[in-house]
């Protein structure tokens, strides 16, 4: 039986014009499937359904998901998160804070970013939140002075100054939050030229995030992303301690934000 799938053209590529066809006439594609974002079953015969393909250095994966949850993709991923996706594949309430090294492509040398999910509130309802803070100061390419340059630069990316969290600040398109296999991957922000969206922050292994924290993320299909220079926020055990840490950094005029659509594209 045809399948509801939507299969993008750049995943059409990828697996062939063959197997694409094999998929939607149902051949190759399961009927009943768990979403790979939301992780809630779907049915690729009575709703529209993606097609996901996990790369990796050596092995790909295809995954399904609802449309409305991801798009038809193909998401480039290490040969570890790939493995860690087909485990996860087969098989509240404190902030979750993960460190990664990451090379920032801003600095002439890798930065380590904290970045610390956890929900926020904001005119009265929850919304899924990012907080991302280096170790040490983020200095420009070629910069001798020693300042601390992080916020101008994501100033100069679209992030909008926050003084306060009376308000969602504005959606920063081309930039997006990678959620998949339920389980946060990237922070990708606009390719060069045009192309294709590059990680600005990638996770070394999938982390894990709490099922409110996705549900809510799949609610509003956007995650806020809240950014201080080092010093500001600090490990903050409970999300209500991290809530006045970040109201002190809008105080203090050391907190930017934008609103991230999930999923890439």
């Amino acid at each position: 039986m045809p399948r509801m799938l939507d299969v993008s053209d750049a995943v059409r590529a990828e697996i062939g014009d063959e197997e694409a066809d094999r998929l939607l006439t149902g051949a190759n594609a399961p009927g009943s499937y768990d979403c790979t974002s939301c992780r809630t079953p779907g049915d690729s015969e009575q709703e529209r359904t993606s097609t996901v393909l996990f790369v990796g250095d050596e092995t790909a994966v295809l995954a399904f998901a609802h449309a409305g949850c991801l798009p038809s993709q193909v998401v480039q991923v290490t040969e570890e998160q790939l493995q860690g996706a087909v485990r996860s594949i087969g098989g509240e309430a404190a902030p979750q804070e993960h460190q990664q090294e990451q090379p920032h492509r801003t600095t002439p040398e890798p930065a380590v970013l904290g970045v610390t999910s956890g929900l926020v509130l904001i005119e009265g309802e929850l919304h899924p939140a990012l907080v991302v803070e280096p170790t040490a100061p983020i200095a420009r390419p070629g910069a001798t002075g020693g300042g601390d340059d992080f916020l101008p630069l994501l100033i100069e990316q679209g992030f909008m100054p926050v003084t306060a969290l009376d308000a969602v600040p504005p959606v920063l398109h081309g930039w997006s939050v990678l959620l998949a296999v339920g389980q946060l991957h990237a922070v990708l922000q606009p390719g060069p030229h045009g192309h294709q969206p590059v990680a600005w922050w990638q996770a070394h292994q999938p982390l894990q995030v709490t099922d409110s924290w996705r549900a809510a993320a799949n609610k509003h299909q956007q995650v806020l992303m809240f950014a201080a220079p080092v010093g500001s926020i600090g490990r903050q055990p409970r999300e209500d301690l991290l809530r006045d840490a970040l109201d002190k950094a809008a105080a203090n005029g050391r907190l930017v934000a934008a609103a991230l659509p999930l999923a890439g594209t």
